[in-house]
């Protein structure tokens, strides 16, 4: 038996112990299972006693000891006992828990998947910040969360589609435009529009492959520079996103739904259904009626869409494009998108639970103690660029992806640029490639893995701890996805580094001088290849690089 059979065999015996009388209820869908924080506890440990206890009519002891009396001779489980109020704890024979290395070492890149969302059209739009500028910091977390976040969900099972929302319809646009030409004359830039090494870059370009807009009217030279500039911050945006390893599979231009009349069809079919109504000039939706904390005008008494119409109608496409789940993942500035996103699903009938919304927090650079706050190329924001040049990519990606979006972060640079165990990712990149080097080292010494291990020798304490921690990845993975939770991964990966680091210390794993290799020779080094696999696979799953060597 693995540790993963585990829920398995505990709903098992539940349901013996409900077809003998032992108590009545139902048997649970699922069972928690986790590791206990003293190994004395044994190896695992559930609270399905507790959970069974009310609805039977019993002492949540007695419930379990009848669970227990079921498990007992189970092949792979050595003990039980119940402990606390109605802790169930279960010890594994030590060939079970050795057999989950040879698992996880030929299930190599799959170790840790599901497929619990098999069927799951997913829709996750994340980063979408204007092409009126570089990425900021604040749209740098969410790709590199995003991005996890997709890697984590495809990881169960689902289908998943990472979109990028193009904001090009609206004032923002305008402003640009009129920005790029003020920095062409060498006028000051608007002040209502942007500032920057990089307009001035932009504007550059524009001036030399069109030397014409020069003498152009100010409409016509305004437009050129709106055309041409959101081509070539795009562009840019592009780039910086898959050198940071964040690729999309749809970029969504906003302004097609306005050219295509989604917006208007949209709007006409909730006044049909009665979702919207007419008051001062306007036209409003009842979003109060389905959550929402008040009305939300959709076409403005001037008779343009407010930009809720848009999102009213980008909804109704991606419905309409067959996903049954829509993440957005948003600024902490959109934190009032939550219900109006849901009321507009709710307003066309639809369940409002397609629509999920993602708030993310401020991220703010720390160097020698003292907030950065100015970048050379944008002026009054710090950018992707920015941080990857001073950290790396993977530092980057690591460092924004292990703390909780609920949370303002502080990145710290003098940190992150160590090559110390005090840098997160490195402390855990740098265990896979000792591991790595520890495989080296033996095909060197003419020590190799052998086809039928005896893993039933790894009973020291440190290589129970470690092959314990590493049963967890299934649970951490699936649970990273149910709860949008990246972090969890990145908190997972430095428990199984440290673990790996104590029991390397307290294990010697390859003979030394005359001495031969032993079957536990074997086992350590069938442990440390599983362990191996799975940091790569955990380290893979937040976009980050799994070295062999550093």
């Amino acid at each position: 038996m693995k540790p993963a059979d585990l829920p398995g065999v505990v709903i098992e015996a539940v349901n013996q112990c409900l077809a003998a009388g032992d108590f009545a209820g139902t048997a649970p869908a699922e069972v928690h299972i986790e590791r206990p924080k003293s190994r004395e506890h044994g190896d695992y440990a559930t609270n399905v006693a507790m959970k069974l206890a009310k609805p039977a009519g019993k002492a949540p002891r007695e419930v379990a000891e009848a669970i227990v009396a079921r498990l007992a001779g189970i092949d792979g489980i050595a003990a039980t006992n119940v402990a606390g109020p109605g802790f169930i704890n279960i010890t594994l024979a030590a060939d079970a828990l050795g057999q989950l290395a040879r698992t996880i070492v030929e299930a190599g890149t799959s170790y840790g998947t599901n497929d619990s969302l098999a069927g799951k059209n997913v829709n996750l739009e994340f980063v979408s910040a204007n092409p009126t500028g570089p990425i900021h910091l604040g749209g740098t977390r969410w790709a590199a969360v995003g991005d996890s976040l997709a890697r984590l969900l495809q990881a169960n099972g689902a289908k998943v589609v990472r979109e990028y929302y193009f904001n090009d319809h609206g004032a923002q646009i305008d402003r640009f435009a009129r920005s790029l030409l003020a920095a062409a004359r060498n006028e000051p830039a608007p002040e209502d529009g942007y500032a920057g090494g990089y307009i001035n870059d932009i504007a550059s370009v524009i001036t030399e492959f069109h030397p014409q807009v020069a003498t152009l009217p100010d409409d016509q030279a305004q437009e050129l520079f709106r055309a041409e500039g959101v081509e070539l911050m795009f562009a840019e945006i592009k780039k910086s996103l898959h050198d940071f390893g964040v690729d999309f599979d749809v970029y969504f231009h906003e302004n097609s739904l306005h050219e295509s009349g989604a917006v208007e069809k949209a709007v006409e079919q909730l006044k049909e259904i009665g979702s919207l109504y007419f008051e001062d000039g306007a036209w409003w939706l009842r979003s109060s009626d389905y959550g929402d904390d008040k009305d939300r005008v959709v076409i403005k008494s001037d008779g343009q869409p407010a930009y809720i119409a848009g999102d009213i109608a980008y909804l109704r496409d991606k419905r309409a494009r067959g996903f049954d789940l829509c993440i957005y993942m948003l600024g902490a500035d959109h934190h009032g998108y939550i219900a109006r996103l849901r009321a507009a699903a709710a307003a066309f009938g639809d369940d409002p639970d397609v629509v999920e919304v993602l708030i993310g927090q401020m991220v703010n650079l720390v160097k020698d103690g003292e907030p950065v706050r100015m970048s050379k190329r944008a002026g009054n924001v710090i950018t992707m660029e920015d941080l990857v040049g001073a950290v790396g990519v993977d530092a980057a990606r690591y460092s924004l992806a292990r703390s909780s979006t609920d949370m303002a972060v502080d990145i710290d640079l003098d940190l992150l640029t160590k090559k110390s165990n005090e840098n997160p990712v490195y402390y855990v990149q740098y265990a896979h490639a000792r591991l790595s080097a520890l495989q080296r080292n033996a095909a060197d010494l003419g020590i190799l893995r052998s086809a039928e291990p005896d893993l039933a020798l790894l009973d020291h304490e440190r290589e129970v701890d470690l092959l314990g921690l590493l049963g967890e990845f299934s649970r951490v993975v699936a649970t990273s996805a149910q709860l949008r939770s990246p972090h969890r991964v990145a908190h997972y990966l430095e428990q199984v580094a440290g673990k790996y680091h104590r029991f390397y210390e307290a294990c010697r794993v390859l003979p030394q001088g005359d001495e031969a290799p032993t079957p536990l020779t074997d086992a350590r080094l069938w442990l440390g290849e599983a362990t191996r696999v799975v940091l790569a696979n955990g380290l893979g799953l937040l976009g980050v690089t799994a070295p062999e060597r550093m």
